[in-house]
C-alpha cells in the first residue's frame, strides 16, 4: 500500500466527496478516483460507497481508517526524529480550550515564538470532546483540556488549576434569584465542552430547570450575552475579572467540590516527543510553578 493512496482515501472519507478531497489535496478529481481504485484493487475490497452526491466509507473502509492515521503519523514522526538534533524546529500542532488560551497560554506562546522562531507553532481551539478526538486521531500533537482524563491511549499531565464561578447579569445578586426566571438559558460553548456539563449539573442541584442552551463559538460572545441578561454561564474566575470590575456581570461562588477544575495536557503514548514539544513543556512548567507561588 502506498501512503499517498491512503491519504487520498482518508481525505475522501473525512470530506465525503471526491471533488472536495481533490481540492484539499491540490489535485484533480480524476486522480483521486484513480488512486482510490488502485487501493481497492490492491486490498481486494471496496473502501468507498459511491453516492449520487459524494462518497462514504464501506465497513471495510471504516476498519482501516484508524490505521491510515497511525501510519501517516509514524512516517511523520520518523522524519521528525531523524531531523531533530535537539534544536527546536519543525511543526508543532497544539489544541487548547479557548478559556485556557486566553487565561494562561497567550504570554507563554509569545515567549515561545520569540525563543524558537524555527518552530511552526499552530494553536487550535475547541471543546474538550473535540480536542480529545483530534489527539486520538493524530490530528494534533497534544492538547490542553479540562480534566480528569482517563483513556488507555493517552497520557496526561496537570498544568493549571482554575476556580470556576457562576456568571450572571450584574442585576443578579444571589443565585436564588435565578429560580424566579422563566426559561432561564445557559450561554455555553458547543457540545463537548466540560464547563457546559458542569453548569448543567450546578443548576440541577439548585433545582433550576433551563431552557434550550444558546451556543457560541467565542468567549467574548458568551460574556457579552450574559452581561446583556440573556442567560448564565460557568467560567474561570480569572477570565471574567475584567467584566466584573467594569460592573458588566456578577459572579457567584460554587461549592468547593464543583469550583475547582484542572487543565491537563494530553498526548498519545505512541507519538514522538520532539525538542519543540519539550521546549514548550519547559516554559509551561515555569508558568505553572510561578502561578502556584503567586
Amino acid at each position: 500500500m502506498d501512503l499517498s493512496d491512503l491519504k487520498v482515501f482518508e481525505a475522501v472519507s473525512r470530506l465525503g466527496s471526491m471533488s472536495r478531497a481533490a481540492s484539499e489535496l491540490h489535485t484533480v478529481q480524476s486522480n483521486v478516483t484513480a488512486r482510490i481504485r488502485v487501493l481497492e484493487e490492491e486490498l481486494g475490497v471496496p473502501l468507498l460507497q459511491r453516492l449520487a452526491r459524494g462518497a462514504i466509507p464501506t465497513p471495510a473502509g471504516r476498519r482501516i481508517l484508524p490505521y491510515v492515521a497511525r501510519i501517516a503519523k509514524l512516517v511523520a514522526d520518523a522524519g521528525s526524529a531523524a531531523r531533530d538534533d535537539g534544536e527546536p524546529s519543525g511543526s508543532l500542532l497544539v489544541g487548547s480550550l479557548e478559556t485556557t488560551t486566553a487565561l494562561r497560554l497567550s504570554p507563554v506562546l509569545v515567549k515561545f515564538a520569540k525563543a524558537h522562531p524555527e518552530v511552526r507553532l499552530a494553536i487550535t481551539t475547541g471543546t474538550t470532546g473535540r480536542l480529545l478526538s483530534d489527539v486520538l486521531e493524530y490530528r494534533l500533537d497534544g492538547a490542553f483540556v479540562a480534566g480528569p482524563v482517563n483513556h488507555p491511549d493517552l497520557q496526561h499531565e496537570t498544568f493549571f488549576r482554575e476556580e470556576l464561578v457562576l456568571v450572571t447579569a450584574a442585576s443578579i445578586r444571589t443565585p436564588k434569584q435565578l429560580t424566579a426566571i422563566n426559561d432561564l438559558k445557559t450561554i455555553v460553548f458547543q457540545i463537548g465542552c466540560s464547563y457546559r456539563q458542569k453548569l448543567e449539573a450546578v443548576l440541577a442541584e439548585m433545582g433550576i430547570a433551563v431552557a434550550q442552551p444558546l451556543e457560541f463559538g467565542s468567549l467574548d460572545a458568551i460574556v457579552s450575552c450574559v452581561a446583556a441578561g440573556l442567560g448564565v454561564t460557568l467560567l474561570p474566575r480569572g477570565l471574567v475579572a475584567p467584566a466584573l470590575k467594569d460592573g458588566k456581570v456578577a459572579v457567584h461562588k460554587l461549592l468547593p467540590t464543583r469550583a475547582m477544575v484542572e487543565t491537563v495536557f494530553v498526548r498519545r503514548h505512541d507519538v514522538y516527543v520532539s525538542s519543540a514539544m519539550k521546549a514548550l513543556f519547559d516554559l509551561l512548567k515555569l508558568k505553572s510553578e510561578s502561578s502556584r507561588a503567586a
